[in-house]
This record gives structure tokens, C-alpha cells and sequence, in this order.
């Protein structure tokens, strides 16, 4: 306590004290409104139990530490009557104590037990640790939780009516400690003693002279008590007048906490915050530096803390409609559920602004239709094409900035169409040909396409959950002579190559009648237990269309089945179309011509010799990183670039000095062969400087350039796998 008080400055008092003593002296507690909720589990509730048996029956521990809890007088006290206390930390330990007291009240009670150790029965347990008896109203209780967990905690220390949406983690923490405690029952008086040891630190602030933001966030600076859901919401909430502070709770927070769910809350809300900053800065926050991202943007919000509240509840429902089903229009609900299928959550900043434009008027119900569509072809589409993925969440959270949205259609459609090679919408023919050889049975997507495909133009969609993928030619490598004479002398090739390809898959409800039979079987002879046909030949899917035709299954009907379903696919997710003048003019100007090209020739260092050598062998493994890299040559280095530089080589006569564009700090270096040049004013884009003289250096080398590529392309997870 005393680092805390030198850090901090303030009159903080601090002191230790029996946590019963501390309770009933207290004249009542209330967790205010900015709060998290109720969250301690079974885990922690069980660890506090051990501690408390253990203290009780050992006469040589005298006391039991858990904790602190810290506060400050909601108003000055007067004489004639004492203000409550607001918790700022420890409402954990102080709800869970109070759980724990009640349940052992309700033991005492319910077997009617004498008091015993002079001060535990039933109605002291009450009157003076749970209950204020001379009081009435909410006075009447000695711990006043927040909203979500209130009415649960009153109706069981009233013995009322649970509440109809009531606090799970609250309800299930004293039904645990009434389990203990019978358990325990022959052991009442340790249970007594350990409770009566417990110890915490007391901290009281001053109102005129502490910050309680600067110190809570000082007392969980590690950020493993809280998450940043409930930092974020304690430094909007907490230094407001109360008035303001319960309007903007009831009328925004607390229908947002609703909306994302109690059990999912913290999950959703910390997603969501990360999304909405990337949305509203274009940069993408440290999944665990959220709460400090959005310090930085609050400080530059144009408006006041109604505002960035109101602001934040909007683009929490515009996330709830995309990535929690809350979306009320069929349409629009089922092309975000198809998105969501292909888990590539870093289309949301992108979304949330064009639902925000939706919402705005700057878009029709339709629109927003077809971008989600077109996001959803553009994702699929590189997924099939094996494009990489690390693109995507720079794609995505700049595409907004780079629109016209008076032309908001044309605009994306353009947008997709001028990408650069690495993040391409791939062509109609790209999509055809790898759609048709893909091992799709092991895609991570697979019940994703199939629906997809078989949904497309139909007015009553299919259940595809109701029925199985089933491999025409089928999956037991040994298959029977019938099989292996249709496939032809190739059988094993055809079977390798084919097995889990477009051609060869579709969807049955019959899946263990068909088994490994042969085709002709599986087509047109197979019946169910009530005698009406079901082989594929009667299927009613759309996928199964024509194979009553087939006579035979082997490498060529495969590949015919496969190029009508490749064809189709290209409709089902289809690819951006402007005629060319249309899309001429979203193109940017041409880039002014310097009036001096440089070439290798410009670059003394790099005339015939073995640095020449280094040279060429280091360009080849910089270039074979991506399709993307451009190289370009400068009077004094030479850079490669993506986005922008990412690594410039400066010739020397002895070496190659590379300039690698990433901060110090970040650089992974174990050698620690990098040097700082943040500050020296070097040749080069980039704080990190390596030298390297040989080939034997090349790979570390592009160790540490490769760091700085994936910095600036960024990364996602894969599509697969």
C-alpha cells in the first residue's frame, strides 16, 4: 500500500482489519453501476473455502489474508447519518463473503442451531453482517450490488422469488457454500472460526484528494483481474456525477451488456471494442491493449461522454446484428450468418461502417445485401484459391477511407477490381479451376459451400444439417472389382486424385445405405425400409441432379459433374463487374515520373565482385516472399516494398547494410546481431540496421526481414485447417 500512496499521492488511508469487524461497522456497501458484474466461479469460491477451513482448524493461524477492498464515501457523513460506501475494488471478495454468510445463516436457520463461539447463530449472522435492521428500503441491506446481480442477492437474503432474468453466477455461488456447508456440517465450528479470521486491507480515499481511476487501474495495471471490457467501462463511467453516471448505464450500458449476454459478455464486448476502434481509426488495437487504444481515441472524440456512450451503443448493435443473429431482416440476417460461417472477423470494422451508412440513409436495405455478398465471394474465392490471408485485416479496416460513397457500390466494386496482386479478387477462371481439384472434403468450411450451393436459387432453402457428405466414389481405399473396373486401369490415381474433390462430393440423407456399393447400386437401387426408392437418381437436391443420367462413375464424369458445378459456383459467389469506363474513373492518377530512373548500374558497391553476388542471391529470396514485393531502386539503396518499405538494402564495399523497418523493440533477434538506429539518421527506412558480408548470413538475415513483411502485411488466421 505504501508504493501505491508515493505513486500516487492522495490521502489514502489503509489499514488491516477483520473482515467481519469491517462489515458490521459499516453502515452499507454499493457497487456502483460502472462495475463489472458478479464474476467469481467455482474455482475461486472453492479456494476461498480451503483457506477458510484451513484457518479454522488450525489454532496456529490467527488470521487469513484475501485481499483488499477499497472505497469512498458516496457523500460527506454527517454526525446524524452515515453515507454508504462505493467499492472500487474488491467487490469480489466482499459479494462472495456475503454469499458465503448467508448460506451459513440459512444452515443455522433451516436446523434450527443454538449460537455458538458467542457471536455465529442465525440471527446475528443476519442483523450483522447482511442486514441493516433499523433501516428500511434499500437501507435495510448491507451490500447493494450493480444492476445485473441486485435482485438475485435481495431475493435470497428476503427468501423471495428468484427474479425471472437473475444473476446465474450469484445464484449458483450460494447454492455451492449451502453444498460445503452441509457437507461439512460436523465441522461448524471450524467453518465459524476460519470466517471469523479472515482479513483484509481496508483502503479508504479521500473524495476531495484521490483519484479512483488513477487507483484502480494502479491495483490491476497487470490486467488479469479485469478485462478490458470493464476497464473500458470504469474509465467511462466512474468519474461522472451519479446522475449522469445511471442514466447513461441504464439508457446505453446496460442494454449493450444485455444484448452481447451475461455468460458471453466480456468475450463479445472485447471483440467488439476492437472492431469498433479499428472502424473509427483505421488502425488495428493489440488484441491486449484495447483498453489503452481506446483511452487514445477517447481523448480525441469530438463531443462529450453522452456522445461516445451513444456512439459505442450504436456500433454495439450494429455488431450484435452481424455477429450475435440479432439482425431482423431475413435476407440480411442469413448473409451475415454465411460470413460468420467463413469466421473471418476481420470484415466487422469494414461492416460496421457500412451498416453504420445503412442505418445513416446512405445505403438501401439491398445494398447492404450486396456488399455482405461481395465481402463473402472475396473471402471464399482466396480461400479456394489458396491466396494468403495475412492481407485481409489491412484490407478490410483501411476499405472504408478509400470509397466514394455517393457512388458506394460502384466504388467497392472498383475497389476489389484495383487491388494489387497479393490481394486480388480472384478471376471467375481462377475460381473455376481450383474450386474443381481443392480437397473440399477436409476444407474447414465444407458444410458452408454445400449449403451455399445447394441453397442458391431455391425460394425454400434446405436444411443441410439434416443430411451427411457423402462420397459417390467412396472413401475405403479398398474398394471392390466392381468399383475398380468402372475407375479403369488408372483406378488407384483416379482415386487419389478425385476422392474429396467438387466432382465427387454431394450431400445424401442415406449415407450407411449407399456405403462403399457400386455406382449403378447407389444411383437407382437402394431403398428405404418402406420400399420407395432413395438412390441419388430420386434425390430431390440440387446437388444430386443428373447423376440419374450417368452410367458410369469414373475420371470423366467426375470432371463433367465438376465443371457444371464450378460454373454455377462462380454465380453463387460471384466476382465484381464495372465496364471499363466506369472503372477508369476510380482509378487514381499516374504517379509523376522522376526525371532520374536509377538502376544497379547507379550503385558503384554493386559492380562485379562478391558483394554483387550477395547482393543478387539476397534480392531473389526477398522477391520469392510474396507476389507482392516490388523492388526499386534509389540513388543510394535499393528498397523492397508491400505496403510500403519493409527492408532497403545500402550496398557497401565490404557488405550489404540492411534497413529493416520495424521498431527496435519488436525486432526477435536472438544473436542480437540487429543495432538501434532510430536516432542516428541513417540511409533507409527502418529503426533496426543489419549488416551482412557473406552468404552464410543470408538466412538469419531473412529471418529478420521476413519479421518486418508480416508486420506490414499483417496477419490472420488461416482458412483453413
Amino acid at each position: 500500500m505504501s508504493k501505491m500512496r508515493v505513486a500516487l499521492g492522495g490521502n489514502m488511508k489503509a489499514s488491516e482489519v477483520n473482515l467481519l469487524k469491517f462489515i458490521r461497522k459499516s453502515p452499507q456497501f454499493v457497487i456502483p453501476i460502472y462495475q463489472r458484474n458478479y464474476s467469481w466461479n467455482d474455482v475461486q469460491c472453492r479456494q476461498l473455502w480451503h483457506d477458510l477451513m484451513l484457518a479454522g482448524s488450525n489454532d496456529d493461524i490467527n488470521a487469513h489474508f484475501i485481499g483488499a477492498i477499497v472505497y469512498v464515501e458516496r457523500a460527506l457523513s454527517t454526525v446524524a447519518s452515515q453515507e454508504a460506501l462505493l467499492v472500487i475494488d474488491g467487490q469480489q471478495r466482499l459479494t462472495t463473503s456475503t454469499l458465503l454468510i448467508a448460506a451459513l445463516a440459512k444452515h443455522f436457520e433451516e436446523n434450527r442451531l443454538e449460537e455458538i463461539l458467542e457471536s455465529f447463530s442465525a440471527r446475528k449472522l443476519k442483523n450483522y453482517y447482511l442486514l441493516n435492521p433499523d433501516e428500511s428500503g434499500e437501507r435495510h441491506y448491507k451490500l447493494l450490488l450493480s444492476e445485473a446481480d441486485r435482485e438475485t442477492m435481495l431475493a435470497l437474503l428476503r427468501e423471495a422469488p428468484l427474479p425471472a432474468e437473475g444473476s446465474t453466477r450469484v445464484l449458483e455461488n450460494f447454492k455451492l457454500f449451502q453444498s460445503l456447508i452441509a457437507e461439512n456440517a460436523d465441522e461448524l465450528e471450524a467453518i465459524c472460526k476460519g470466517l471469523s479470521k479472515l482479513v483484509i486491507v481496508e483502503v479508504a480515499l479521500d473524495r476531495s484528494q484521490d483519484n479512483p481511476q488513477l487507483i484502480f487501474e494502479s491495483m490491476n495495471s497487470t490486467g488479469l483481474e479485469l478485462s478490458q471490457a470493464d476497464l473500458i467501462r470504469n474509465f467511462i463511467l466512474m468519474g461522472l456525477e451519479p446522475r449522469l453516471q445511471t442514466e447513461l448505464y441504464t439508457s446505453y450500458w446496460r442494454p449493450m451488456e444485455k444484448a452481447f449476454g451475461q455468460a458471453a459478455y466480456t468475450t463479445h464486448f472485447d471483440a467488439f471494442m476492437r472492431h469498433y476502434l479499428t472502424t473509427k481509426t483505421g488502425e488495428i488495437p493489440n488484441v491486449r491493449q484495447v483498453y489503452v487504444a481506446f483511452k487514445s481515441y477517447a481523448q480525441r472524440f469530438k463531443g462529450d461522454v453522452s456522445d461516445l456512450v451513444a456512439e459505442i451503443h450504436s456500433f454495439a448493435t450494429y455488431y450484435c446484428a452481424m455477429a450475435l443473429d440479432a439482425e431482423k431482416d431475413y435476407n440480411l440476417n442469413q448473409a451475415f450468418r454465411d460470413l460468420r460461417e467463413l469466421k473471418v472477423d476481420v470484415s466487422y470494422p469494414f461492416l460496421l461502417d457500412v451498416y453504420h451508412d445503412y442505418r445513416n440513409g446512405l445505403l438501401e436495405l439491398a445494398d447492404v445485401i450486396k456488399v455482405v455478398r461481395l465481402v463473402e465471394s472475396y473471402v471464399f474465392r482466396r480461400a479456394i484459391c489458396s491466396f494468403p490471408t495475412n492481407s485481409l485485416n489491412k484490407t478490410f479496416s483501411q476499405m472504408s477511407r478509400t470509397l466514394d460513397k455517393s457512388r458506394y457500390l460502384e466504388s467497392l466494386q472498383a475497389s476489389f477490381m484495383m487491388q494489387p496482386s497479393y490481394r486480388r479478387f480472384p478471376s471467375d477462371a481462377e475460381f473455376e479451376r481450383d474450386f474443381k481439384v481443392r480437397d473440399l472434403y477436409n476444407f474447414r468450411s465444407r458444410s458452408y459451400w454445400l449449403r451455399r450451393l445447394e441453397n442458391h436459387g431455391r425460394r425454400e432453402r434446405v436444411m443441410v444439417e439434416d443430411y451427411t457428405i457423402e462420397h459417390i466414389l467412396p472413401q475405403n481405399p479398398d474398394i471392390s472389382s466392381t468399383w475398380k473396373a468402372e475407375l479403369g486401369e488408372d483406378w488407384q490415381s483416379v482415386h487419389q486424385s478425385y476422392l474429396h474433390t467438387l466432382g465427387n462430393l454431394t450431400l445424401s440423407a442415406y449415407n450407411s445405405e449407399y456405403s462403399d456399393r457400386p455406382f449403378a447400386i447407389k444411383r437407382d437401387q437402394i431403398k428405404d425400409k418402406d420400399g420407395n426408392p432413395v438412390g441419388l437418381a430420386f434425390s430431390p437436391l440440387k446437388l444430386n441432379q443428373g447423376l440419374g443420367h450417368v452410367q458410369m462413375w469414373n475420371e470423366s464424369s467426375i470432371k463433367t459433374r465438376a465443371d457444371r458445378l464450378a460454373a454455377e459456383s462462380t454465380k453463387v459467389w460471384g466476382s465484381p463487374e464495372l465496364k471499363k469506363e466506369v472503372l477508369d474513373t476510380f482509378r487514381p492518377p499516374a504517379p509523376v515520373v522522376t526525371a532520374h530512373t536509377y538502376t544497379i548500374e547507379d550503385h558503384p558497391n554493386l559492380s562485379p565482385g562478391p558483394i554483387r553476388d550477395l547482393f543478387f542471391e539476397l534480392r531473389k529470396l526477398i522477391l520469392n516472399l510474396d507476389p507482392a514485393v516490388a523492388e526499386e531502386f534509389w540513388k543510394v539503396y535499393v528498397a523492397y516494398k508491400a505496403e510500403t518499405n519493409f527492408v532497403d538494402v545500402v550496398p557497401q564495399a565490404k557488405a550489404l547494410r540492411l534497413s529493416i523497418n520495424v521498431p527496435f523493440h519488436e525486432i526477435e533477434d536472438p544473436k542480437n546481431a540487429c543495432i538501434d538506429v532510430s536516432n542516428l539518421g541513417r540511409w533507409g527506412n527502418g529503426d533496426v540496421e543489419l549488416k551482412i558480408s557473406g552468404l552464410d548470413d543470408l538466412p538469419y538475415a531473412m529471418g529478420m526481414i521476413r519479421q518486418a513483411f508480416d508486420r506490414q502485411m499483417g496477419s490472420t488466421a488461416d482458412m483453413e485447417t
